[in-house]
């Protein structure tokens, strides 16, 4: 076993994950191989492993924004169009929300309690019933471009738009132009009906299911994980300039956001992270693109934040080696 290797499984016991917890850790590195660790069972009782297919929440996002970037890249879709001529069911604020807000949610949507309030009960949270709960708002929180304040339903809507852009589903764009491409074999939008893909773990809550596309949806392994970070560092895609580009406010300040990105520093060095979390299930991704370096941790059986401490323990590893071991 590397030492490298060891180091992660104790920063992992270290933050506070015991040994029968589901979690899965991995680390890769150009030149190297990736590092994989995985403990504990699903709520089915198998081994979880690096390839454990497992709901992905709001890391989805960036997948979405790549969808988008790569709309752009081929001219087919503006970022300063209207949301109204996308989905023009939408009220008359729809026109004066651009593209652009909804990738850096600065498109002053309703909070997630207020659409929440009204897709009630069990109800599965789908793309239909947040448009639909969208359409019952006259008017928006404060005038898109002047606040940014993160919106899931933001992120709702620019799938439902690169769906239009493209003229075929999210599912089938996503696996055409990402997915195939970067050999993610086990990585998939699922809309359901089904509350899990075949072969997925279980959440640990069937209903309401994590249905709605854009602002999640992804279903994916560690491996096929470390896999998109690597490709967006090495800018496989040909759109990571874009995707990594911070927003900004429409009088110019800028934010701490790029596209489906947090951008944020560590040790000097840019780091693009995100985090993603549902009932029972914290996941968190970062890449260092001037390190080649790619991390993610995805826990399956967790109500806790303890996802954060853990990569940044694993993200000194690599970018102050030279620190002393504890």
């Amino acid at each position: 076993m590397s030492q490298l290797h060891q180091r992660m499984t104790t920063l992992i016991s270290e933050a506070g994950y015991h040994g029968d917890e589901p979690i899965m850790v991995g680390m890769h590195q150009s030149g190297a191989l990736p590092i994989l660790l995985a403990q504990g069972l699903t709520s089915t009782g198998g081994p979880v492993a690096a390839t454990t297919l497992t709901y992905a929440a709001s890391l989805s996002k960036q997948m979405t924004a790549a969808c988008a970037a790569l709309l752009v890249q081929h001219g087919a879709l503006d970022m300063e169009s209207p949301l109204a001529r996308w989905l023009p069911q939408l009220p008359a604020w729809a026109g004066t929300v651009r593209l652009r807000h909804l990738v850096h949610h600065t498109a002053a949507l309703p909070a997630d309690s207020k659409i929440d309030a009204i897709v009630a009960g069990d109800a599965d949270r789908t793309t239909s019933g947040i448009i639909q709960a969208l359409m019952h708002f006259p008017a928006l929180d404060h005038q898109p471009g002047t606040e940014h304040v993160y919106s899931n339903a933001g992120y709702v809507c620019l799938a439902a738009v690169v769906e239009r852009a493209a003229d075929m589903p999210l599912p089938d764009f996503a696996q055409r132009h990402l997915f195939a491409p970067l050999e993610m074999a086990d990585t998939r939008y699922w809309p359901g009906p089904g509350p899990t893909p075949p072969g997925g773990a279980p959440l640990a809550r069937l209903h309401p299911a994590p249905l709605s596309l854009g602002d999640g949806g992804v279903w994916t392994t560690l491996r096929d994980l470390l896999r998109w970070g690597q490709a967006l560092n090495a800018d496989g895609l040909g759109i990571s300039k874009l995707m990594q580009t911070p927003g900004c406010l429409d009088d110019g300040t800028p934010i701490d956001y790029a596209w489906g990105l947090g951008v944020r520093s560590h040790a000097g060095h840019r780091v693009y992270r995100h985090g993603g979390g549902w009932i029972g299930l914290r996941a968190i991704h970062a890449r260092v693109p001037d390190l080649g370096l790619s991390v993610a941790v995805i826990a399956i059986n967790d109500h806790t934040e303890r996802r954060v401490p853990l990569l940044d323990s694993l993200l000194d590893e690599v970018i102050e080696p030279s620190r002393p071991t504890r």
